[in-house]
């Protein structure tokens, strides 16, 4: 009779053992994490935003419009699949108004605010963003600027 009974002691001794690995994976019922959920109107919105922001960057050399409207997508929606490309636009948008460069003049800031803006911008875009085919670009126009800004804590960018 002990016999019989060993092979049943060893199952429920290793179902005990195994339990703990089984219950850390019920985390996975939480679902993903918040701050990677996109809201469907939001993105729309900031799709139609980065479009918006390009054609006044590219085309129009309406380079105020073109950082408010990625400005806009920043403050609204700092998880935007495309964030790289905003940040971008917003950084050389920031850097062409120091240059007095483009349709528009920026009376609200001086070229030094609009640099350091520019360097928080494309720094941002570097630090977070590495995969990104911006980033080149990034840094060589942050080399003049002082190099790429080190990843800071949230909440402190422009």
């Amino acid at each position: 009779m002990k016999k019989s009974l060993l092979p049943s002691i060893a199952l429920i001794i290793g179902l005990l053992l195994c339990a703990p690995a089984a219950f850390a994976q019920g985390a996975a019922r939480n679902g993903p994490d918040a701050s990677t959920i996109r809201d469907p109107e939001i993105e729309k919105d900031s799709l139609h935003n980065l479009d918006v922001a390009r054609q006044y960057f590219k085309l129009k050399k309406a380079y105020i419009a073109a950082l408010r409207r990625c400005e806009e997508v920043i403050a609204g929606n700092p998880t935007f699949s495309k964030m790289d490309e905003i940040l971008f636009i917003a950084g050389e948008s920031s850097l062409r108004l120091a240059e007095n460069k483009g349709k528009q003049i920026e009376k609200d800031r001086k070229p030094e605010q609009l640099r350091e803006d520019a360097r928080t911008y494309l720094s941002q875009l570097v630090n977070d963003h590495p995969q990104s085919p911006f980033r080149q670009q990034a840094e060589d126009d942050l080399k003049p600027l002082g190099g790429v800004k080190p990843k800071e804590a949230e909440g402190s960018k422009p």
